[in-house]
């Protein structure tokens, strides 16, 4: 899959692309990622890329004809124009959860348009982007952190990049645990300031590790995020055990 970005700031995509375990989706081209700066598509001397508000107001907007320079030569490149997902980070935009970073994961990749200032003209949004994301309710400087977590979060997911293929059918979200989120986890030594691993855990007894396991998944389930706790009730997914758990620990 191709992830073509478009950003001002190529430059802090480096070392994000060379490091850490999903550097070898990368490395390996299972996740082509491609560097665009729409200063380089934009006219005049000092390649400007953004103007006052219409209005009035604080802050620049950037402007509509440098992006979508820009992006008419990242689709050429890619070698077609029609059906690619041109993908802008916004707060207006749809939350990204589990599922839409497994359905990212599972396709052939997007445009990413990463703004700044204190927006993007309106009519390029409206013309050219077909997708609007949000990582949360809260404004970032610019669109190239929310970039970098969709790609780590969708590189993370294609084979053999990380260690163990079973590792992510472990994290928070993920439907294999039902939805819920992940559990503590604990290494050396068996005590550490005074407090010491969950017995359960030391036992060696695989059923009694796992329904520990499922009870501290719930528990933190129904304290932190109890709307995932009712996902997974009215699908069913929750055991006689599972409840019984829920109500010794409310």
């Amino acid at each position: 899959m191709r992830f073509d970005v478009i950003t001002l700031f190529p430059e802090l995509f480096k070392p994000f692309l060379e490091s850490g375990v999903t550097r070898r989706a990368y490395a390996s081209g299972q996740v082509e990622v491609v560097l665009w700066n729409p200063r380089d598509f934009a006219e005049g001397n000092y390649r400007r890329v953004d103007d006052r508000p219409f209005g009035g107001g604080p802050g620049m907007v950037m402007m509509a004809e440098p992006l979508a320079a820009c992006l008419d030569a990242a689709l050429a490149a890619r070698g077609r124009s029609a059906g690619v997902p041109v993908m802008l980070f916004s707060p207006v935009g749809e939350a990204l959860r589990h599922e839409g970073v497994v359905a990212w994961a599972a396709g052939e990749g997007a445009v990413l348009v990463c703004g700044r200032y204190e927006g993007i003209d309106q009519r390029f949004i409206d013309q050219r982007v077909t997708h609007q994301i949000s990582l949360g309710d809260f404004v970032l400087s610019g669109g190239e952190i929310p970039a970098m977590a969709l790609l780590d979060a969708v590189a993370r997911l294609q084979p053999g990049v990380l260690g163990d293929q079973g590792s992510h059918a472990q994290d928070s979200f993920n439907p294999a645990l039902d939805g819920l989120l992940d559990c503590p986890h604990y290494t050396r030594p068996e005590v550490w300031q005074g407090e010491a691993v969950p017995a359960p855990l030391l036992s060696g007894h695989h059923a009694q590790i796992e329904r520990w396991r499922r009870d501290q998944r719930l528990q933190i389930t129904a304290e932190r995020r109890p709307d995932l706790i009712d996902a997974a009730r009215s699908h069913g997914r929750l055991s006689r055990a599972d409840e019984t758990a829920l109500a010794k620990k409310l």
